[in-house]
């Protein structure tokens, strides 16, 4: 299940919490709470091993269109190199090194580009599933803190008769 799922449920747990009867407080399953904290802990680990993943990928990309560049670029100079006897089929060579670089750097960029915004997106994604979970937490917490305040403002008024003069 999802982080934001999760938040959902914790939401809704809250939410629709029963009220004690002439109070403001509510009543919540602690367990319940526990078990939706616990399944965040285990998920949100889990998103971000996702993201580290896509990482590691893009730095594959790279590394693989870096090797194809460098490649490109090595076939280039040796066909560059066995036609460097006339003038024009070296002027021709080296244009065509030229193109072939220009066009090996071109698709690196691109590939490049296109791993570092996959990765952005997914780590946005993380991000505001992190906020959420922060803020659903947050609201939990002074949901909870507020009916503590309030329970301790309400003074424990006792039926004791004789101390108000016999």
């Amino acid at each position: 299940m999802d982080v934001l799922a999760l938040i959902d449920k914790l939401d809704d747990l809250v939410h629709n919490a029963r009220a004690v009867p002439l109070t403001d407080q509510v009543r919540i399953d602690r367990e319940a709470i526990y078990e939706l904290l616990d399944q965040m802990r285990s998920t949100i680990p889990e998103e971000i091993k996702q993201a580290r993943w896509i990482v590691k990928e893009r730095q594959e990309m790279l590394a693989e269109a870096k090797r194809e560049a460098d490649r490109i670029v090595g076939e280039a100079r040796e066909r560059a190199d066995r036609q460097a006897s006339e003038q024009e089929v070296v002027k021709l060579a080296e244009r065509q090194a030229t193109e072939m670089l220009d066009d090996a750097r071109m698709r690196e960029r691109e590939v490049r580009l296109g791993a570092e915004d996959y990765a952005d997106e997914v780590l946005g994604t993380l991000e505001v599933n992190l906020e959420k979970f922060t803020n659903a937490v947050r609201r939990g917490r002074e949901h909870l803190q507020g009916k503590s305040e309030e329970a301790e403002a309400t003074p424990f008024v006792t039926d004791d008769s004789s101390s108000y003069g016999d």
